[in-house]
């Protein structure tokens, strides 16, 4: 472990865990975690950030230097299904584009609890959509994302797989995928978590589903089906409360014959690889997801 994650995780342990354990409104929720963002994100130089639409929905596109044309990783942030905006996380999906060589497209689906599920599901599908519209294919699809926008990728991947449309791959970091909470790592990992306390995770469940089941396998991906799923590649943390989710997730895919990678740290916050420019083990996460992508849309390496 590197220096600075020691610091990272020092820091995010004694002032931004006790702030995202105080969050309680969902308003002021977005407000902060926007804020908290602000002090971190690191655009890599030369990006070009566009505005545009996918499937009705609102969308920003990030190409860095040289970019293939006709491939794209279509990313969905994170944010427990309440917070979290494209705009948000256009570090990471930036600094994606730029080490993939790939256009990085991410879609601002509705949030809970103003829309809560299953609104996202539905935007993910119509972005989808729109882009087999724009004259992609699947093959030329690779989905993305971080926690819930990792669960919402896998749920998306559920829904095209059935559909027969499965995408070229799937790359996850920290994804949350059983919103029952029933991963032992919510109880062993929840002092050793740098970020997430684990006493908030039911409150955003009930903001985000209103009601809804948690055991629905659109909302839980962890119990959907996924025949002929593509290749995956899930990153996590092995001291972050939602480790199970990541692992278990793994093992349902094996289940459907996919073939999955997973790349467990030893002691990384939730979604590390937001913190590229300041540690090197986000840098390190996110050169391994671009070859990823490369390798599941069959771009040689660069």
């Amino acid at each position: 472990m590197s220096i600075r994650l020691r610091f990272l995780n020092a820091w995010l342990r004694i002032a931004a865990k006790p702030m995202v354990r105080r969050f309680r409104e969902p308003v002021a929720t977005r407000r902060e975690m926007e804020r908290m963002a602000s002090w971190v994100v690191r655009e890599p130089e030369g990006l070009c950030l566009l505005r545009t639409t996918l499937g009705g929905r609102p969308a920003l596109s990030l190409r860095v230097g040289q970019t293939s044309i006709g491939k794209v990783i279509f990313y969905f942030h994170g944010g427990g299904y309440i917070a979290g905006s494209p705009w948000m996380y256009r570090g990471v999906a930036a600094r994606l584009a730029q080490l993939s060589g790939i256009e990085v497209l991410a879609v601002d689906y509705r949030l809970a609890p103003e829309a809560p599920f299953p609104a996202a599901i539905a935007d993910a599908q119509a972005a989808f959509d729109g882009l087999i519209a724009a004259g992609y294919e699947p093959a030329q699809i690779v989905l993305a994302g971080d926690s819930a926008g990792g669960g919402l990728a896998f749920s998306l991947l559920g829904r095209l797989c059935r559909q027969g449309r499965a995408p070229a791959g799937v790359i996850a970091f920290s994804p949350w995928t059983d919103l029952t909470c029933s991963g032992g790592s919510l109880r062993t990992n929840a002092r050793k978590d740098a970020l997430l306390p684990v006493e908030r995770i039911g409150d955003t469940v009930d903001l985000a589903l209103q009601g809804h089941p948690a055991s629905d396998p659109e909302v839980s991906p962890l119990f959907a089906a996924f025949p002929d799923a593509p290749p995956v590649l899930i990153q996590h943390s092995m001291t972050e409360i939602l480790a199970d989710d990541a692992l278990r997730m793994a093992d349902r895919l094996r289940e459907f014959g996919a073939s999955v990678t997973v790349q467990s740290w030893p002691d990384a916050p939730h979604v590390w690889q937001f913190f590229d420019g300041r540690v090197p083990e986000a840098r390190a996460a996110l050169e391994d997801a671009a070859k990823a992508a490369r390798a599941m849309l069959n771009l040689p390496a660069r």
